[in-house]
């Protein structure tokens, strides 16, 4: 039997990626940092139920260099979740299907999710 030629799918190797599957990937990426998250939030607050001696254990590992790396991932996660999420409330409404209106909603998503990152911990004080 004679083998058909058939066209390859794309590839990474030839796949260019665009903003719309950067921001996609990086939505379920955020989705997933907030659930973790959501369990570390879990777990500081039954340390704070629990006692003085293991809320301070908690809050040792959350006043590192990573504790500090995992709380601006957190909030940076959460703010982008957020704004991408209302990108889609309007997409599903068939609102702002336009490419250029695609692409300036994807920049206006990050650069929101990077100043009220910015705004909250800095001004909150967490860093």
């Amino acid at each position: 039997m004679e083998s058909v030629k058939r066209p390859l799918s794309p590839h990474l190797q030839v796949y260019k990626p665009q903003l719309t599957s950067i921001l996609s990937i990086t939505h379920r990426g955020t989705g997933v940092l907030l659930s973790l998250g959501a369990l570390l939030l879990t777990c500081w607050l039954v340390g704070l139920a629990t006692g003085e001696e293991a809320f301070n254990n908690l809050q040792l590992h959350a006043t590192t260099w990573y504790g500090k790396i995992g709380l601006v991932a957190f909030v940076f996660s959460f703010y982008f979740h957020l704004a991408n999420g209302i990108r889609h409330l309007f997409w599903d409404a068939a609102k702002g299907l336009e490419i250029s209106t695609v692409y300036m909603t994807g920049y206006a998503s990050i650069a929101f999710s990077i100043i009220l990152t910015i705004i909250t911990l800095f001004l909150g004080g967490a860093l």
